[in-house]
């Protein structure tokens, strides 16, 4: 069936991207099913095909079945652009929280040392210069090797992967061969994608489990949080090189005198090679762990210590991870990616001891088409540690953001809740409570406007994102810009 010594010069997992001599990779996507498109494919000159099933049609071209195309896609990709993984040293990073942050300060302490280093994650893909838009925290497989591929091309040595749990079990880094897996923590999300918290655990724990003992790299090393219960049951599992860090508890490596504030943390940091002081602008406690996995995986890497507190504190910040937004109007204003329960009562947990006397004000939503557990457990822990909460849109997507903003206000009401008017956030009456809104650019106004000097405000969920998903429409959207817009808007008009 098919001349089997077809030229192939390209491969295409999607037939909008097929021409000629390409060899289409038909998968089961999570919306679509690639078999349907095989004849499109054939259209755009397609020379080959790879398949899940049997096909009772001849195609006139070769057919090979394999039991899984997204394997087999991972295989076909990696051996086309040659194994490039091999030759940089590779660094995956897991887990609910902290993957970006982690990445950040892994690539400064690369890049301190003068080492060309290459990042695919949440907030962009980016190496020697270049920064291209992340559609997706970790792209498909055949996008990672074609990524891979052109970093070591252009002189990159390290490259630092945001391993989502999505991509863990869609096969996307099968076949990448890393020198050290970072695990940062583990707690509720996606459970719209993996159906409950043993599943999502599984996919998770699956690069330390199979893809870092499956590549060929000598040496691999586990960087592996011990405060978490995953990660201190991973380091019982792991049969190679581990690392385990901790504050809780004396791990690998662990902090001590751990001070925070608005303007940054600093800590002791005691390592198998000493101990070294370090003092992060990052702000939030929490980030101490993003210093500790960091720090482990560059002592994997072969970094020392001192290298290593510069590249610490080099990092001023991560877009979208508690980035202050400068003004003169006496407001502390951060805005925040915090979209899980665990993430929001982290940030809270940070921002409200220094409220002094002022208040503390969220503005937050929930995705739609996503996890709805999560939504009332989001409720609550805003109504819990907010002074004045403001529900309003995230990403909606094809739900109607009333009835997102109605799952989250059960929480509000569990926790008795008081709602407050909108004159009087409008008025700037000091107020405490919560409002509901489905315009998020109104709902960051009205935050704005309520805040007087002394108050703490936090605009979490979207972060770094630059856009709002609306039913299938993706609109230009920036926290920080309508932040600073309500700034401008709210003092000019008294």
């Amino acid at each position: 069936m098919g001349n089997p010594d077809a030229e192939i010069e390209d491969i295409a997992y999607h037939s909008a991207k097929v021409q000629k001599r390409t060899l289409f990779v038909a998968v089961g996507g999570t919306k679509a099913d690639g078999h349907a498109f095989i004849e499109e494919a054939l259209d755009r000159g397609a020379s080959a095909l790879v398949v899940e099933r049997e096909q009772e049609t001849d195609y006139g071209v070769p057919v090979i079945t394999v039991p899984n195309g997204r394997v087999a896609l991972a295989q076909l990709s990696a051996a086309f652009f040659g194994h490039p993984s091999l030759e940089m040293r590779m660094v995956g990073v897991t887990g609910t929280n902290g993957k970006t942050t982690t990445s950040f300060l892994i690539e400064s302490i690369l890049k301190g040392r003068s080492l060309s280093c290459g990042v695919i994650g949440t907030v962009n893909y980016r190496y020697g210069g270049r920064v291209f838009p992340a559609p997706m925290t970790t792209p498909e497989s055949y996008d990672i090797q074609r990524l891979l591929r052109e970093m070591l091309d252009s002189g990159v040595t390290h490259v630092v992967i945001e391993v989502s749990s999505h991509a863990l079990d869609l096969r996307r880094v099968d076949d990448c061969h890393f020198d050290v897996g970072v695990f940062t923590n583990f707690s509720q999300d996606h459970l719209d994608f993996h159906g409950d918290l043993d599943q999502y655990r599984q996919c998770k724990e699956r690069l330390f489990t199979a893809i870092i003992p499956a590549g060929k790299k000598a040496g691999h090393t586990a960087i592996l949080n011990m405060d978490d219960p995953v990660g201190a049951n991973l380091w019982q599992r792991v049969n190679y090189a581990r690392m385990g860090y901790a504050v809780e508890k004396r791990a690998s490596l662990w902090a001590k005198d751990v001070k925070s504030s608005l303007n940054g943390i600093g800590a002791t940091i005691h390592t198998p090679e000493g101990r070294m002081k370090i003092q992060s602008p990052l702000v939030g406690e929490f980030n101490i762990y993003n210093v500790l996995a960091a720090t482990g995986a560059a002592l994997a890497l072969g970094i020392p210590e001192e290298p290593i507190r510069e590249g610490i504190e080099l990092l001023s910040a991560v877009p979208g991870r508690m980035e202050r937004i400068e003004n003169d109007k006496g407001l502390e204003i951060f805005v925040d990616y915090a979209h899980t329960p665990d993430a929001l009562e982290r940030a809270l947990t940070v921002l409200r001891p220094f409220r002094g006397k002022g208040r503390l004000i969220t503005v937050f939503g929930c995705g739609g088409d996503r996890d709805r557990m999560k939504r009332p457990l989001m409720g609550r822990k805003v109504a819990t540690l907010s002074d004045l909460s403001i529900i309003t849109s995230d990403n909606p997507r094809s739900e109607a953001p009333e009835s997102i903003i109605r799952d989250i206000e059960v929480g509000f009401i569990s926790e008795n809740g008081r709602p407050v008017r909108r004159e009087d956030l409008e008025r700037r009456i000091e107020t405490e409570g919560y409002l509901k809104t489905e315009d998020r650019r109104e709902a960051i106004g009205l935050a704005i406007r309520a805040a007087r000097s002394g108050d703490i405000v936090l605009i979490a969920g979207k972060g770094h994102e630059n856009y709002q998903i609306l039913g299938s429409q993706r609109l230009p959207f920036d926290d920080r810009s309508e932040v600073r817009k309500a700034l401008v808007k709210t003092w000019a008009h008294g």
